[in-house]
Parts: structure tokens; C-alpha cells; sequence
């Protein structure tokens, strides 16, 4: 592997870390919300520890080639989140926005891990490659899980949204 090979690869994996960083925070404060929608609630909560132990596999891939995390990187997307969970208490449909925030991201992390795949084969990193293909699998299935829980997801806020006294928003 050439040295831009792996600071390329440095590079995209410290990006993924912050990533992960980012997503927490923004799965965080959406679970912290969720009040009427038991489970998405319960599904957030379960990616929530995927994507710590994420993060720390991430970390170990940027360690073993010889980087450190980025601590710009992570703090920039901690904040990003933290934005956006802001964003959440200003809108009539949280639950309906931050499932259609949520899935986006997770096709943000396939895409991303698909690269990171392919850059970890052309260096010889068949650890990383493993580990990143590992990652890509939990966020597939949260992606898949929130595409086939979307509609339900939408007409029980709906029908929420058209009950008296009732609490659709979150």
C-alpha cells in the first residue's frame, strides 16, 4: 500500500468515526423523544449500541494503521446532531421527519462503508475490510427496518394527529 493509499484510507475511516459520533448523538435525542411510538423507540435504542460499538471498531481500525481519530471531525458532527435533534421540538411531525432523517443517514453509512470496503481490499486491509463489512451488515438492516416500518410509522401518527388530546408529534 502507498502512503496516499493509506492516508486515504485514514482519512475515510476518520470520517466514518465521526459518523458514527454524530449518528449516536442524533439517535440519542431522537429516543429520548420518542414518547407514543414504543417501537422505533426500542429499535433506535437497540442501533444506538451497534453504532457505539461501531465507533470503536472504527477507532481500532484508525488505530492499527498508525492514526489517531479527528477530534475536529467528531466534535463538527456531534454538533451537526446535536442541531438537528434541536431541530426535532420545531415541527408538528418529529416521529414522521426523524424516521425519514433516520433512513437517509443509514444510506449515508452504507455508501460510505461500501467505499471504505473497497479502499481496505486495494490496501490489504483485510481486517478493516471485514470489520467494515461487518458495520455495512447492521446498517443495512437498519435501513431495511426503517423502509419497512415507515408506513405504519406514518398512519399511527396520522391517526394520532387526528385524535382529540392526543400526542402525534413524538
Amino acid at each position: 500500500m502507498t502512503t496516499e493509499m493509506k492516508e486515504n484510507l485514514l482519512d475515510w475511516l476518520r470520517d466514518a468515526h465521526a459518523m458514527e459520533e454524530q449518528a449516536e448523538k442524533m439517535l440519542t435525542a431522537t429516543a429520548e423523544r420518542l414518547e407514543n411510538y414504543p417501537e422505533l423507540r426500542h429499535r433506535i435504542e437497540q442501533h444506538i449500541q451497534e453504532t457505539r460499538h461501531q465507533a470503536e471498531q472504527v477507532r481500532l481500525c484508525i488505530t492499527r494503521l498508525g492514526g489517531d481519530t479527528s477530534a475536529v471531525k467528531d466534535t463538527t458532527a456531534k454538533m451537526m446532531a446535536m442541531a438537528q435533534g434541536l431541530s426535532g421540538i420545531f415541527v408538528s411531525d418529529e416521529v414522521v421527519k426523524a424516521s425519514l432523517a433516520s433512513y437517509a443517514f443509514e444510506h449515508m453509512e452504507i455508501a460510505s462503508y461500501r467505499a471504505l470496503i473497497a479502499a481496505a481490499e486495494a490496501c490489504g486491509e483485510p481486517e478493516t475490510k471485514q470489520i467494515c463489512e461487518q458495520i455495512l451488515g447492521e446498517e443495512e438492516a437498519m435501513a431495511n427496518w426503517l423502509a419497512e416500518h415507515l408506513p405504519a410509522t406514518v398512519k399511527k401518527f396520522l391517526a394520532r394527529d387526528e385524535t382529540e388530546g392526543a400526542k402525534a408529534k413524538r
